[in-house]
């Protein structure tokens, strides 16, 4: 486990002290010095210290940070931060009269046009649209028709509610997605998520006959969580 080094090593990258660093995350200069020395921190310190930093958990443990090139380095955190959201990635949604967020609706008909238009608030304005009160309102979601039978026992033409992924290492293996990629469109399918090991995700069908494939994370334009089938 490299976390001691890379934690000791990244303070120094921002040029930070240890007692500025330890008052942004709220201990002592001297807890702090352990935990870059041999002492462990607990799960929450960890996970507060990779999301100061803007990097993966997993990285922040799995990966030695102090052999990666200047250059090497750079990369690895910018697409670390490009997978969380945390560069810019634009989603177009739609409001009512007092600014809360509607649901919109993608049906068969409009998939193909989805990969052109999805970034655009135009095209997005133009889709139908409804507000459900019951669903968080701290979350987008938006409404998909499922095309096939690829997700039996979800059938052809059903509505789905899903509910948008900012973070896509947070992409949960055997849980069901909607993704939006250069090749395939908008794609309802069960995920794997293969980020960290090889920059893809393993996208699978429910439905045997259709063989599981995998999806390079850079052609990937959106991600959402698979949350209600709607019933008629």
């Amino acid at each position: 486990m490299f976390l001691n080094n890379n934690l000791k090593f990244l303070r120094k990258q921002k040029k930070l002290t240890q007692e500025s660093l330890a008052e942004a995350l709220g201990i002592s200069r001297s807890k702090l010095a352990g935990y870059e020395a041999t002492i462990t921190p607990p799960l929450d310190m960890m996970v507060k210290i990779a999301e100061y930093f803007s990097v993966s958990l997993d990285i922040l443990i799995k990966v030695d940070l102090t052999t990666y090139s200047e250059y090497k380095l750079r990369e690895l955190l910018e697409t670390d931060q490009f997978f969380r959201g945390r560069k810019l990635r634009i989603l177009s949604t739609t409001v009512d009269s007092e600014g809360r967020e509607l649901i919109e609706v993608v049906s068969q008909r409009a998939k193909a046009s989805y990969l052109a238009g999805f970034a655009d608030p135009e095209y997005i304005s133009e889709l139908p649209r409804f507000a459900l009160p019951f669903l968080p309102m701290d979350k987008k979601h938006r409404v998909f028709q499922v095309d096939g039978d690829s997700m039996l026992p979800i059938p052809d033409g059903s509505w789905i509610i899903c509910e948008y992924v900012d973070d896509w290492l947070a992409i949960k293996d055997g849980q069901r997605y909607v993704i939006v990629t250069e090749q395939d469109g908008v794609t309802f399918k069960i995920a794997y998520n293969r980020i960290q090991a090889g920059h893809q995700l393993l996208l699978c069908s429910a439905n045997p006959i259709y063989p599981p494939f995998e999806v390079n994370i850079e052609d990937v334009k959106e991600v959402w969580r698979f949350r209600l089938l709607m019933s008629e």
